[in-house]
Formats: C-alpha cells, structure tokens, sequence
C-alpha cells in the first residue's frame, strides 16, 4: 500500500484523480490528510470534518478488464467492507444507508463518493473518498449525525480506524468478480437501512410517499414498492428517504 500523508488539501479526491492523470500510481494508493476544505459527498454535499477527530482520506483501486455494466459492484464491496471494519470495531447495529451512508443504528457516521474512470467498455480505476467522523461528540445542526465514539462509548486512534477500513475495502475489492455478483448484491440488500420496513420518501420536487424498500437492479436503482407502484426503480438524485 502506498500512503501519501497530507496537512491540508482541498479534496482528497481531487488531489487523487490530477495525480492519476499525471503520474502512474501503484494499486492501492490511498491520500489522507488532516484537514479537508472542499469535501464533497454524493449530489454535491459538503463533507464537514474536524482535524484530529475525523478521517478524510481516498483510496485508488486499478482494475483490469473489469466491465463498466458492473460498476455498481465496486460502490456494494466499499459500503461492506466498512461495514466489515467496523464490526471488527464493535460497532453496534451498522447499516447502509442507499446509496452511500453508513449508519450506525440510525445515525450517519460515515460517507462515501465514488468516482471511476473508463476506458472503452471497462473500469480502467475507481478513486474512493471516504469522510468518517471517529471521535467527534458535537454536530451542530445534524440531527442525524453521530461518530464511532458516541456509538460505542469508546476513543479511538484514527489510525486503528484507517488501516482497519482500508484492509477490509481492498480486501473486498481485490475479490471483485463477476460470478459473485449475485451473493455480493444479496449481502448488500440484507445490510440496508430500512430494508422491508416501511419508510417516507421525497422527490427532489418536495412530494413525499410512503414505500417499502425491496432491494436494488443490477445497476444499484433503488428499489421501492409504494402504494400507487408495485416496483418503483429510483436513481441517485431522483429520491431521498425521511426519518
């Protein structure tokens, strides 16, 4: 593993993606740094963290000849293998938020953003920006937010966390193949919040409908039974769940 150490940087995605471009990166080369001014979450969100209390990193992951159709299931090996870390970590009743949150009971602890790159009809590399809150015990203004610290009652060293998530995501992704698909995307079903429960959900338009979440299609739609709609498949930006 090649780790590239940083005090500040504006987006450690960012930083990543231009260093791919200009350089040839090793595999598994992961950019963390202490403070964090742009982070970005999925559809545009700010990643707030605080320095000492928080991770900000990303991971760089080469594939070969892996195909694009299958893209979803490197978002479904990162969102287990943090889920995988943090288990090791006794981490009380964990959970994926679709697409991306990683949730500890019912609070958010950690995010992802996932951005890859093509070439032709495969995955050439994917850059995996991580944003977890590990010892933080105050979130002005997000009720949902909590940290590792307030769900276990326990400090941790923020390098137990990384190398813990780290080996765990690329254990996962190393794995990836296309005749796991299947119990891949079973896994990742079974881990999800609100999985078979009756749950609120809202357009980007403001309406709101109550629906069951059933699963997701090979390309990672959510997939919501509702009271007017048997089988609804939704996109990234296209619906957000309420609770």
């Amino acid at each position: 593993m090649n780790l590239i150490k940083l005090s500040a940087i504006d987006s450690t995605n960012t930083y990543l993606k231009k260093l791919a471009k200009e350089t040839q990166l090793p595999d598994e080369t992961v950019v963390i740094t202490k403070h964090q001014v742009s982070g970005r979450g999925q559809m545009g969100n700010m990643w707030l963290s605080r320095e000492g209390q928080s991770l900000t990193f990303s991971m760089f992951k080469i594939f070969e000849r892996f195909p694009i159709e299958d893209q979803f299931m490197v978002s479904m090996a990162t969102s287990l293998g943090i889920l995988d870390a943090l288990k090791a970590l006794n981490t009380p009743a964990v959970s994926i938020k679709w697409p991306n949150d990683i949730l500890s009971a019912k609070s958010k602890i950690g995010g992802i953003l996932i951005e890859n790159l093509l070439e032709g009809s495969f995955l050439k590399y994917c850059v995996i920006g991580i944003g977890f809150n590990v010892n933080e015990t105050v979130f002005p203004n997000l009720p949902n937010a909590s940290s590792l610290k307030l769900e276990t009652g326990k400090d941790f060293t923020l390098e137990e966390v990384l190398q813990e998530i780290l080996e765990k995501v690329f254990k996962r992704l190393t794995n990836l193949n296309q005749s796991n698909f299947l119990r891949l995307k079973e896994e990742y079903e079974n881990s999800l919040f609100q999985k078979g429960a009756i749950s609120v959900f809202e357009t980007p338009e403001g309406l709101r409908c109550n629906g069951i979440i059933k699963g997701v299609s090979d390309i990672g739609e959510l997939l919501v039974e509702t009271e007017s709609n048997p089988l609804r498949k939704f996109q990234l930006k296209e619906v957000k769940m309420i609770y």
